[in-house]
């Protein structure tokens, strides 16, 4: 099962509309029936709202749905209620992010490119405190704030089962100096220690790789299990995109193959950034 409220939400999701359609009923069907709204039944379906138990129970009852998978269901509407570590830091993290983050807590691989900043994953603190500040005018506890998440984030790599965590960061990114040479020469470092993880591998993408399928960063999550499918993840300033769709997600898996292929190996990645960090230090 899933390991976090957000995962369970999701899964509980997929399953209510799986068994909907199983049943060829439409949303504007099944409400008829429990005298609902169909946008309920929607929402349900989307993860966009809180489902108790009792709404599961009602819902497999119309399904004929078996004793056992309607008690995991309900398993699954209970847990799915609980808040995650990171909701104690508030507004620190915005809403859109917030699912994000619960994401990211179930999932048993990461695949990102970027294009213009270090992987939240892989910078420190001092780096991250410097986005914060350039984003919005935060105040110094909500950058402190922000900050602590994604540290606390971070954890996830070194957990006792770990994601892996496939990263293609692109030559600009090495070279955008975010705070100071000092604050760099760290967030170099700190690269060069973190690959070293066996579920880590960072490559760069070089300047004459060429032209390729991409218009920006993005992250694909993949969970460990076969009925949850992957995630893909695109940020903006004020909000985010999660793409379903198998086309979507399939396109964005083969533009990811292309940049890896196109990148500089791990190897030689880490021979560009001990470069970069040699260069940096003088």
């Amino acid at each position: 099962m899933a390991g976090s409220p957000t995962a369970r939400r999701r899964r509980l999701a997929i399953e209510l509309k799986r068994l909907r359609e199983e049943s060829s009923l439409t949303c504007s069907q099944v409400g008829k029936e429990l005298d609902w709204s169909s946008s309920k039944v929607s929402r349900m379906e989307t993860g966009q709202g809180r489902v108790q138990p009792s709404d599961v129970d009602a819902l497999c009852r119309l399904y004929a749905t078996a004793d056992d998978l309607r008690d995991l269901l309900k398993e699954l509407a209970k847990e799915s209620k609980t808040k995650g570590w990171w909701h104690a830091h508030g507004d620190a993290i915005p809403a859109w992010f917030s699912v994000y983050v619960g994401l990211e807590q179930a999932v048993s691989d990461l695949r990102t490119y970027q294009a213009e900043f270090i992987p939240g994953l892989l910078q420190t603190d001092e780096y991250a405190a410097e986005l914060s500040r350039a984003w919005v005018d935060h105040t110094p506890d909500e950058i402190e704030r922000m900050v602590d998440v994604r540290m606390r984030r971070q954890q996830l790599l070194t957990s006792e089962n770990p994601p892996d965590l496939w990263a293609v960061v692109h030559h600009t990114a090495l070279l955008h100096t975010i705070g100071s040479r000092q604050v760099m020469t760290r967030q170099l470092e700190r690269m060069l220690e973190i690959q070293k993880l066996k579920n880590v591998t960072v490559q760069v993408l070089p300047f004459d790789a060429g032209a390729y399928p991409t218009t920006g960063s993005f992250t694909i999550l993949g969970f460990p299990e076969q009925e949850d499918p992957d995630v893909v993840y695109r940020e903006g300033l004020t909000d985010s995109v999660y793409l379903e769709e198998p086309k979507d997600v399939n396109l964005y898996t083969k533009a990811f193959d292309h940049l890896r292929a196109l990148a500089l190996s791990p190897q030689r990645s880490t021979l560009l950034i001990t470069k970069l960090l040699e260069e940096n230090s003088r």
